[in-house]
């Protein structure tokens, strides 16, 4: 009997990374090296259960797993969709009009500070545009998100991995934090 095929998936993020036992933050188990190839065997919410060439496997946050990349599809198969920017976008600017509304309110003397902070309370909106390349928080996932304009890429995450899974996720080929090219990590 031979023993399968080791067939890296994903690499490790260039500043290592934690791993679990189980899909559970409280059971921390030994760190992963930086830029370890990995293959990701099954996916619970933000968890994925990554094995290790020597056999060893250990959960991580599935959500900083850089992929490698695949040859592009051939000519019968139709190109994967990546996560499309536009409603992100959108979210943003519809918080964004919000909060500059009571900020309006809160200036014309309409709101009190209590108020003013009541309504924004929970409110969360990041964007930083740089060019063409824009980076976007994405409260609903905790996660900062790069946008080269036409796919969405998670780049930094800010909470634990979650063994929720979601029906609006971004589809598994967006889900690496491969950061922009020339881009820090």
């Amino acid at each position: 009997m031979t023993a399968p095929v080791f067939l890296p998936s994903h690499v490790v993020p260039p500043e290592g990374m934690a791993t679990w036992s189980a899909p559970d933050a409280t059971m921390p188990s030994a760190p992963l090296d930086p830029l370890l190839p990995v293959q990701v065997l099954e996916r619970r919410g933000d968890w994925a259960l990554a094995l290790c060439s020597n056999g060893w496997s250990a959960w991580v946050d599935g959500r900083l797993l850089l992929s490698i990349p695949r040859d592009p599809p051939s000519a019968a198969q139709p190109a994967a969709r990546t996560a499309d920017p536009r409603p992100l976008l959108g979210a943003a600017e519809g918080a964004l009009v919000s909060y500059r509304q009571l900020v309006e309110e809160l200036a014309a003397g309409q709101l009190d500070r209590q108020s003013f902070a009541e309504r924004t309370r929970g409110n969360r909106i990041g964007v930083v545009v740089d060019g063409d390349a824009i980076w976007l928080y994405d409260a609903r996932h905790e996660r900062w998100c790069y946008c080269d304009g036409v796919s969405l890429q998670t780049y930094a995450v800010g909470s634990r991995p979650s063994s929720r899974s979601g029906e609006d996720e971004m589809p598994a080929t967006s889900q690496s934090a491969t950061p922009p090219p020339g881009e820090y990590r």
